[in-house]
């Protein structure tokens, strides 16, 4: 997901301009803010801004680390033993070896899309959503 670095941002408006579903708008400050649910992850405003303000999300990834880190101290805190702590830190291994699990079958499917990827991605869809034999 694309962002804008606020400390670069000089609030010229060309990502907004750039931008063709108008999920970038300037706030208050004249600084651009790119709505998250609206982006369609073009990369055209990121190719646009004369001040390369808009940065790539891999830049965010100690910053999601660290804030996946915070929300685990925040529910350890819930647990005074520390038998209680250790089971639920298992139980946060668990979980994110679960998403690891998930992101790297969902990037296995995006990269068995073929030359339709739309019918591709909608025949995998429909795939996952059939009940599993156990």
């Amino acid at each position: 997901m694309p962002w804008v670095n606020a400390e670069m941002c000089t609030g010229c408006g060309v990502c907004v301009d750039e931008c063709p579903v108008g999920a970038i708008a300037l706030q208050e400050d004249d600084r651009a803010k790119i709505n998250d649910t609206e982006c369609i992850r073009c990369g055209k405003c990121h190719d646009a801004c004369p001040q390369e303000a808009v940065r790539h999300d891999s830049e965010r990834v100690p910053h999601e680390v660290a804030g996946n880190l915070g929300w685990v101290l925040t529910l350890l805190e819930n647990f005074d033993e520390l038998a209680e702590q250790s089971a639920f830190m298992e139980r946060m291994v668990r979980f994110f070896k679960k998403e690891k699990k998930v992101n790297e079958l969902t990037l296995a499917a995006i990269a068995a899309v073929g030359d339709k990827p739309a019918e591709d991605i909608r025949t995998a869809i429909h795939g996952l959503s059939q009940p599993q034999d156990t």
